[in-house]
Parts: C-alpha cells; structure tokens; sequence
C-alpha cells in the first residue's frame, strides 16, 4: 500500500516509498520528457548514427570470413569455416612481421614527432596579436591538407626523386648526391617532415577551437599579477587544452596500426622496402604486385589482426589517461 501511518495509525495516501511498478512508470515518463524537450537535438544525430550503423555495425558480421574460405557462389554465411588457417598463412611470411615492425615504428615515430607539432603550431599562432595576420597564417597551414598524396607525391619525387631538381643541382655543383626517397636512412624523416608540413596545420584547428573557449579574464588576472607572454601559457593556456589534447592522444594511439598508407605508397619504393612497407602496404603488393590471389579471408584476417592490436592500445591508452588525472573515452 502506497502511504505512512500516522500516529494514530491511519495510512496516509501519496506519502513513503513508491511501488515497483510506480517507480518505473515514473522514470520512463521523465526519460520521455527529457527526449521531447531535446527533441531536435536527437533529430541532427539521426543522420550520424544512422551512417555509422549502416556502414560501421551493420557490415560487421564480414568478420567471420577471417575464419572462412569465401567462395562467391556461396557467399559469406554459407561459406566453408576454416578456422585460424587464414592467420597462419599470413603469419609464415617473415616480410609480414617485417612490415608489422615497420608499421609500429613509423607510427610511434609519428607520435612522438607529428602529434605534438600541431598543439606547438596552435600555441605559437595564439600568441600572434594581429588577427588578420594569424588567419592569413591560419590559412597558409591549412591549405596543404587539402591537397591528396597523389599530387603532393609527385611533386615531391620531382624535387627529390633521382632526376628530381636537387639530384640535378647536385650534378651541376658536382656534388655528392644523397638520394632522399631511396635511402632507407633518410626515408623515415621524411615521411615526418613531409606528413607535418601537411597536416600540422588541420590538427591545430581543434586546439584553436578549445583555446578559444578560454575566458580572457583568465589572461587580464595573469597579466595583472605579473604573468608575461610564456608564463599565461604554461599556467592558462595549456592546463585549458590539456583535456582535449589527452583525447586526442587516445584517438591517435588508436590510429597506430594504420601507418599512413597513402602518404607510404605514393613515395616508397624497392630500395626502402624494408624500412617503410607498413602492414597495408605489405598487403597492397601481396595482393596487385605479387600476383598473389590472397581473398577475401585472408585480408580480412589481417584487418582483424589489426583491429585487435589497435583495440588493446586503445583501451591501455585509455586508462593511462584516466589514471593521469584527465577524461577518458568512457
């Protein structure tokens, strides 16, 4: 019974704990309000969780055919099982474990030398006092991203290829020709170099947007205390962005099994193999190169391979984060 008894002992109505049934009536009513009160707030993440679901989750179940041999006639479902076969064949390639060594190296070499690069670009620019002149930089930055591999490729073997414009300087000086592409020294520093020119200034855009959210008292107080230029950036700016940079972080650990395919393919060749084929470039001339007919289970094991790794990084980046003190994914 829905009450409590007075003194006299009669129950009274409306008073004491609420039945089940109540308290589950009661929560979903409030739930229904709070999605009808943010109603258009659900309805712009229906074409976002829409997409995600219909080429993220729902194509999800072509994980099996890692365990499957595929054949067209029968498609995905009724497909042979094969169990780990699909692995052990790509396992016994040692120029595949070549290509996984390479894929971690060249990516935590981008960690440890891209990622901050962006955040360093987004404090200097802020520091620029005349607007006009950091959206002309802001612009200057920017402008690299847009432009594709392909194109940026070529140009760069033309400039440093071995009949690129340098390699011809050098013969004219009659000088010593370090060919920068084809040495498996220099090749990695340049992917760095060359992957920072482009894309340093689109990774700095997020960090301009969360030092824009920063409240300008916070700045007049410092100055007025005495703080300069460098001392409000270590002591106002930074600790204001650092939550969004922990995040980025996790998102880039996540990335690691990636490599930077396109950047790779379009600026490797033979002589750099065993120091820039990544796992998908490995794969790419197993499959078109090699004259390899892999299939479908075979790729998909090595997408599965990949996955797991970056899932396992994800997840320890993730809680190293959260024990630093900062906001995880979850």
């Amino acid at each position: 019974m829905n009450g409590s008894i007075s003194r006299e002992g009669a129950i009274r109505p409306g008073y004491g704990p609420q039945p089940p049934e109540d308290a589950k009536r009661l929560k979903r009513a409030r739930l229904w309000r709070r999605v009808k009160q943010y109603r258009v707030f659900y309805l712009l993440l229906v074409p976002v969780v829409a997409y995600f679901a219909v080429f993220s989750y729902v194509p999800m179940y072509g994980i099996t055919l890692a365990f499957k041999k595929y054949m067209f006639n029968k498609g995905v479902l009724k497909s042979p099982w094969v169990g780990l076969d699909n692995f052990r064949y790509i396992f016994r390639y040692s120029d595949f474990w070549t290509a996984f060594r390479n894929t971690i190296l060249i990516s935590c070499g981008r960690l440890l030398v891209e990622f901050p690069m962006a955040i360093i670009m987004a404090l200097l620019l802020n520091e620029i006092a005349r607007s006009k002149l950091k959206r002309v930089y802001q612009t200057v930055f920017t402008f690299p991203h847009f432009l594709s591999w392909v194109v940026l490729g070529g140009i760069l073997v033309n400039i440093l290829g071995n009949t690129g414009a340098i390699a011809t300087l050098f013969a004219k000086l009659d000088l010593p020709y370090v060919s920068f592409l084809g040495d498996p020294a220099t090749f990695r520093p340049l992917l760095y170099v060359t992957n920072i020119w482009k894309e340093a200034g689109w990774g700095a855009i997020i960090y301009f947007a969360a030092i824009a959210g920063i409240s300008p008292e916070l700045y007049e107080a410092a100055y007025v205390d005495g703080a300069n230029r460098w001392k409000q950036m270590l002591h106002i700016t930074w600790p204001s962005i650092r939550s969004v940079v922990a995040m980025m972080l996790i998102l880039a650990v996540g990335g690691i099994m990636d490599g930077g395919f396109d950047q790779i393919f379009n600026l490797y060749s033979a002589p750099v193999y065993q120091v820039a084929d990544t796992l998908d470039t490995f794969m790419y001339r197993l499959s078109f190169a090699g004259r390899v007919n892999l299939g479908f289970g075979i790729v998909t094991a090595v997408g599965l391979f990949k996955s797991v790794i970056s899932l396992c990084l994800l997840i320890i980046a993730n809680q190293s984060v959260k024990r630093l003190g900062q906001e995880g994914l979850v």
